[in-house]
């Protein structure tokens, strides 16, 4: 029973490798539902996840014999990290595993809404050829601001570092972390240069809702914004107005407040949204490409060491 561990999402087969290397047993479970994991889960010490299964005080408290809790990912708001904590179970995550595929995704967002490709595009195929209403922006010589300076925002910032930008970065947990990439500063700093703003910053109480439209009033210039981060974080309502404003030129959006259909469909911005020509739309799909599904599985199964 110490060594068994339950896989209940879709998962590389690298990690199953690794992981008997170290003397663990997998069952690997990716389509189990959650009360049927519920009835077996008592039996590991180990349960590894990726986004659909929640972790909370009741799965924990059935989990007896728990002692870590692995994520396919970065982000930890699918887990109850306090309960767990009080309950001795380590928990482990891999930002290393998907950092640069997050990053890439961003400067492509970024890319195609300040050269309009998308729209560009679409305009092509429905017979319309629309050169000056598609002239774009140049990266070189703008400030781009980035909120959140882990993995995520640092394997940005990492990508920009040939365009010719400044770079600079607001980090509430973390300081004296200036780099070759980006120049710390503090928040009013992002809202008075930045040319571009992107999040890297987890779903917490304090991040909720974070972009409304109050915080983008403040921005002294006209910005691009992206968001890989959590849909969460910004008020999509909000970025909508800034949109009608002129305050946001474009917004790359991987993530949203809500996200899959039927759901997302229902929502009262969601027709504004989709018909948003300055809105590029990505489902979640950021730190999700054929290579981090790789890496993602190798950087858990090497940090299994720490719970042995």
């Amino acid at each position: 029973m110490k060594n068994n561990i339950l896989i209940v999402d879709d998962i590389h087969p690298i990690f199953m490798e690794m992981a008997a290397a170290k003397g663990y047993h997998c069952d690997y479970k990716p389509l189990i539902k959650a009360d049927e994991a519920m009835q077996i889960i008592g039996g590991y010490a180990g349960l590894v996840i990726r986004s659909k299964f929640k972790v909370d005080k009741q799965v924990l408290d059935a989990a007896t014999n728990l002692r870590f809790v692995a994520r396919a990912g970065a982000g930890m708001d699918n887990i109850n990290e306090a309960y767990a904590a009080e309950k001795g179970i380590s928990l482990i995550n891999a930002p290393e595993g998907n950092s640069d595929a997050v990053g890439e995704h961003a400067v492509g967002l970024l890319l195609s809404l300040m050269n309009n490709l998308n729209k560009g595009d679409a305009e092509i195929r429905n017979g319309s050829w629309l050169r000056e209403a598609n002239r774009g922006y140049e990266l070189k010589g703008k400030t781009v601001g980035i909120i959140g300076y882990g993995h995520m925002g640092h394997s940005f910032a990492r990508k920009l570092s040939g365009f010719q930008v400044d770079v600079i970065a607001y980090d509430k947990y973390k300081t004296g972390f200036s780099d070759r990439y980006a120049r710390e500063v503090s928040m009013e700093d992002i809202v008075k240069h930045s040319d571009v703003l992107s999040l890297h910053i987890p779903l917490t109480p304090e991040t909720n809702g974070l972009v409304d439209d109050e915080y983008l009033f403040h921005f002294k210039k006209p910005i691009f914004l992206i968001n890989t981060a959590r849909g969460k974080a910004v008020k999509t309502s909000a970025v909508l107005n800034a949109i009608k404003q002129g305050k946001i030129l474009g917004a790359g959006l991987d993530v949203l407040e809500v996200e899959k259909f039927p759901a997302l469909g229902e929502q009262a911005w969601f027709d504004e949204l989709r018909q948003s020509g300055k809105v590029i739309l990505s489902p979640h799909v950021a730190g999700w490409t054929f290579d981090s599904y790789r890496k993602l599985s190798e950087v858990m199964a090497e940090k299994l060491i720490s719970v042995i």
